[in-house]
């Protein structure tokens, strides 16, 4: 299907590109994209808000994506129909890759949504998690089966079979890390992997039952928290993940599932307090801080993981020997040396 009037905000545009401009390229990678590019195809919106300029004209301001890379988007004096509500869903754009900043973004001159007749290909566009998702579960199965005290592992069988299809397919996150298909299970074995490594390392101190019971279950609650497009991507949050949060949803759950695997109730506290307290500190979303060894290293083990996912989905971006544009969720810009 091709555009529309009804659907582009400028409908005065050629439907093709003028004589003595550069080629239209259809389905580029946006990895691939280059300034002064003329790009026409589908892709995600992973991000969309439509804006008001210095000069009180509106304007998208968008971010495409496909399974491999995204790219800022702009277009301007535009006032719909595409905007926030159909976040995660794909688009037909057409417009020209420039450069602001430093960085390259997409000067949108037609947008629309896709229509079920298009020549959709998803599997070019939904990004997932690059590991075999089946050996990784096999994996996570084998950790709890590795779990020691019978209670901790009764209950994170129990919390398999209930959230196992979950933890086996949506993304950790809306962004910043494992935003993708799968995401929470590549997220929580890496976790799984440390916590075993590392209550090894501090056996002494470090009861490993309850370290790798509460690294199992601290994002156990991500599928209440987040509402999710067609293509499986997170598009926003939840009601109850806006009001409660997954911290609080999955300390609940957990003790549900603690009473009805008869799990000894100050067991069920330290389960809780794993997952309340896992974000580390208030500020950054904890309920309550670390206050044993077990969720101390919790709440590391989640910032090595989730900010070494940050390095890795940004060097993928970055040239060797340059510098990457500053990230949020780092604070900072990174180098990809050699």
């Amino acid at each position: 299907m091709d555009f529309f009037p009804g659907m582009c905000y400028n409908d005065k545009l050629p439907a093709e590109p003028a004589e003595g401009t550069c080629d239209m390229e259809y389905n580029k990678p946006i990895a691939q994209f280059q300034a002064g590019d003329a790009v026409e195809g589908f892709y995600i919106l992973k991000s969309a808000a439509v804006k008001t300029s210095a000069s009180g004209k509106p304007f998208l301001s968008a971010v495409l994506a496909d399974k491999d890379a995204s790219i800022e988007a702009r277009a301007w004096d535009y006032a719909g129909p595409v905007s926030t509500p159909q976040e995660g869903r794909v688009v037909k754009i057409r417009g020209t890759v420039s450069e602001y900043r430093g960085a390259l973004q997409v000067v949108i001159d037609r947008i629309r949504l896709a229509e079920p007749q298009d020549p959709v290909d998803e599997s070019v566009l939904v990004p997932t998690a690059p590991i075999d998702r089946e050996k990784a579960w096999k994996e996570v199965e084998a950790l709890v089966d590795s779990i020691q005290d019978r209670d901790y592992r009764a209950v994170c069988r129990y919390m398999l079979e209930r959230r196992g299809e979950a933890l086996r397919t949506i993304p950790a996150a809306k962004s910043v890390h494992h935003s993708f298909v799968g995401g929470l299970l590549m997220h929580t074995l890496a976790m799984l992997r440390l916590a075993d490594h590392l209550a090894g390392a501090y056996g002494d101190v470090v009861d490993r039952s309850l370290l790798l019971a509460g690294t199992l279950l601290h994002d156990i609650a991500k599928e209440e928290e987040f509402t999710r497009s067609e293509l499986g991507l997170v598009t926003d949050y939840s009601v109850k993940g806006q009001l409660l949060g997954h911290l609080v949803m999955g300390a609940q759950e957990a003790a549900r599932a603690a009473e009805a695997c008869g799990m000894p109730e100050e067991k069920s506290v330290l389960l809780q307090h794993m997952i309340l307290s896992h974000h580390g500190e208030p500020e950054f979303g904890a309920a309550v801080r670390p206050m044993c060894a077990e969720s101390e290293l919790l709440s590391c083990i989640d910032v090595i993981d989730s900010r070494m996912e940050i390095y890795r989905e940004a060097l993928a971006q970055v040239p060797v020997g340059e510098f990457s544009p500053r990230i949020f969720a780092l604070e900072k810009k990174i180098y990809h040396h050699p």
